[in-house]
């Protein structure tokens, strides 16, 4: 035997299941494949009609159709190279358009979503057809036969009389996910070429696709078109700017080139879109079908703007008929290695890098223009900032105007808080600006009368909050009420008592251990028997705090106030003791509604009875309480509003 006829390779059927039965994923990238032989084989329309209930696909084209020997030498041909082997039409059709398919293998992806195919065809007045089924192919693997033989259809049961007609019958998976919308727009993406401008309309259930159902047009607000070549911009309704880009790289051959456009969305959430999928991505064309699903998700750039990008590139160079086919089986995706595809990469990284400045700008002009017109005095804060921090005080305000939030009185408490907190950064940065203009002494008075005023904003963000509390005491005059309202604000605002006392905090463990001795109880009889409210333990910068507040109406008699106090200290002690500390800082403070006897009358026999229990010991009345913490707060706030600017910026959003 011959050294060259010693060897032979044999391809089995199984390979279908490889190919055909397990190759794509979705209802979309099948349904791809058969628009694309339409599309090469010149038809200018292509129906689908969806049947869900009928486990029913019909997909007709009016194309030139295929002869009986086409059909079993292209069609059913697995690997039929048309560039390579037709040399008339193979790589450019009839119509000059340039032929999507390559590898011949589409047909096959039919079995992975139906169990049965029927093809109509017709060529030059004669109209023919079969039947494959997976259980066919399978029986023929199974008994290992040469080739599969679909069924012969009687003329009867050919339906077309003009192009060709494919029937997926019996659909084992229809993904169709929402719907036929869904599908609209994912088939939608997968192709550049539809409609009229380009002699190809798709229709599914009649209805015409469009480059709108591709869903990223419509809410694109930025875009950037490359070279001359404008695309059909008729759905984008919310497109604010429009910049065209370079379309090669400047090493590239000339013919080397790219089509298309990027875009950004006001929302990233916009881009979130279940019917059409991830609009968060660039998909990439070549010969006008989808060569890569998502080259975003390669060019490894986390910056802000990416949240926002969409767009639709072609690069036909991907796809040459004399270079190597770099597309996956399931043309889905490319084989990253290829320098094509790398120099590709290259030049959007170079393009991404303009589209991001531009983007900050413009997002910066109409997105601070907006919050303008919604709010003059977020308009009157901006105009009259110094120039030096206005570009970051606009920055920072588009950025705000652009978060995805449902009520609009959300967004103005955002612009409040964003002002303040720019503000205070405004203060700590201003050390470079005063030494500055040290020299000058209309700008330093001009910088230290700003600091003045915004030191006094942030001491009233602290101010505020406890003028809030105070306010619920305003105006209450039943003494049982004023122990309510008491009672629900003391325990956690302990600057009631003294102002210094900035964030008490209290502790679980240290509670617990209280309750068990009886310094703290929920016993309604025993809180009565003491005349209290109720106490709190709490701690502040490693002060021990125990606070009692007796009952509004209550009349304490002097000797009852130390021998609570003391019981109370010597427990507590107890307990600090055994966890290491042997002299705790202790005080108590009892909070009274009516005055004991010896505060008028023997008031240093009440101070060395305080004392007695613990240094710092002490009795404070409600109505001093409130009138007290009253005064000291709102005196203070009645001054600096006349002199604080930002107060009426802020409150006026």
């Amino acid at each position: 035997m011959p050294d060259n006829e010693q060897y032979k390779m044999t391809v089995d059927l199984n390979v279908l299941d490889h190919l055909g039965i397990n190759l794509y994923s979705n209802i979309a990238a099948v349904l791809t494949e058969a628009v694309a032989n339409a599309w090469d084989a010149d038809a200018e329309n292509v129906d689908i009609v969806i049947d869900p209930e009928e486990k029913l696909i019909e997909i007709k084209d009016d194309g030139i159709g295929m002869s009986i020997e086409d059909m079993n030498t292209k069609y059913l041909r697995v690997g039929y190279r048309r560039r390579d082997e037709d040399k008339q039409t193979g790589r450019t059709t009839a119509k000059g358009r340039p032929v999507m398919g390559r590898k011949g293998l589409g047909k096959l992806s039919l079995f992975s979503i139906a169990n049965t195919i029927e093809v109509y065809s017709a060529k030059d007045g004669e109209s023919h057809g079969l039947r494959m089924t997976i259980e066919g192919i399978k029986k023929s693997v199974q008994q290992k036969e040469p080739y599969y033989s679909p069924v012969s259809l009687s003329n009867e049961e050919v339906k077309v009389t003009h192009g060709t007609m494919i029937l997926l019958k019996d659909i084992k998976r229809l993904r169709l996910g929402r719907g036929v919308n869904a599908l609209r727009k994912r088939l939608a993406r997968r192709f550049s070429v539809i409609g009229e401008a380009h002699g190809f309309k798709i229709f599914i259930d009649g209805q015409p696709l469009s480059s709108a159902d591709r869903g990223d047009l419509p809410v694109v607000q930025f875009l950037w078109s490359f070279g001359t070549e404008e695309p059909d911009l008729s759905s984008a309704s919310q497109l604010l700017e429009h910049e065209a880009l370079s379309n090669r790289l400047d090493t590239w051959e000339v013919e080397r080139t790219v089509k298309g456009w990027i875009g950004t969305a006001r929302f990233p959430k916009q881009l979130d879109s279940d019917d059409a999928g991830n609009l968060n991505s660039i998909v990439v064309f070549a010969r006008g079908r989808l060569f890569h699903e998502n080259i975003l998700d390669k060019l490894n750039d986390g910056r802000l703007y990416t949240k926002y990008l969409t767009g639709q590139i072609e690069a036909d160079f991907l796809d040459t008929d004399d270079d190597p086919d770099i597309a996956t089986s399931d043309r889905q995706r490319v084989q990253e290695d290829d320098p094509r595809y790398n120099q590709l990469i290259v030049f959007l990284k170079n393009q991404l890098t303009q589209v991001e400045k531009r983007w900050n700008e413009w997002r910066r002009l109409h997105e601070v223009e907006k919050a303008k017109e919604t709010s003059p005095a977020l308009a009157e804060w901006l105009d009259n900032l110094p120039q030096g921090f206005r570009k970051s005080a606009e920055t920072l305000i588009s950025k705000l105007s652009a978060l995805p939030i449902d009520q609009e009185d959300d967004r103005k408490l955002l612009y409040k808080h964003g002002i303040l907190a720019f503000e205070r950064m405004k203060l700590r940065g201003s050390a470079e600006e005063l030494a500055s203009h040290v020299h000058n002494i209309d700008k330093l008075l001009a910088i230290l009368a700003d600091r003045d005023s915004l030191e006094a904003s942030l001491y009233r963000d602290i101010v505020k909050s406890r003028l809030d509390a105070i306010k619920d005491f305003q105006g209450v005059a039943d003494d049982n009420a004023r122990e309510s309202v008491l009672q629900k604000y003391l325990f956690d605002h302990l600057w009631l008592l003294d102002p210094a006392w900035e964030r008490a905090t209290s502790s679980a463990v240290m509670e617990t251990r209280l309750t068990t001795d009886g310094v703290l109880t929920q016993d309604m009889t025993e809180k009565e028997k003491l005349g209290r409210v109720d106490i709190a333990y709490r701690t502040m910068a490693g002060k021990h705090i125990i606070v009692e507040l007796k009952r509004v109406n209550r009349k304490m008699k002097l000797l009852e106030l130390p021998e609570q106090g003391q019981t109370y200290v010597d427990k507590l002690k107890k307990i600090l003791l055994a966890q290491g500390d042997p002299t705790p800082n202790i005080e108590v403070v009892f909070v009274l509604g009516v005055p004991i006897d010896e505060e008028g009358n023997n008031p240093e026999r009440l101070k060395s009875s305080m004392a007695a229990i613990s240094a710092g010991s002490r009795v404070v009345h409600y109505d001093s309480l409130i009138q007290g913490a009253q005064m000291a707060y709102s005196e203070y706030l009645n001054k600096s509003k006349q002199l604080d600017k930002l107060e009426r910026i802020v409150d006026r959003i």
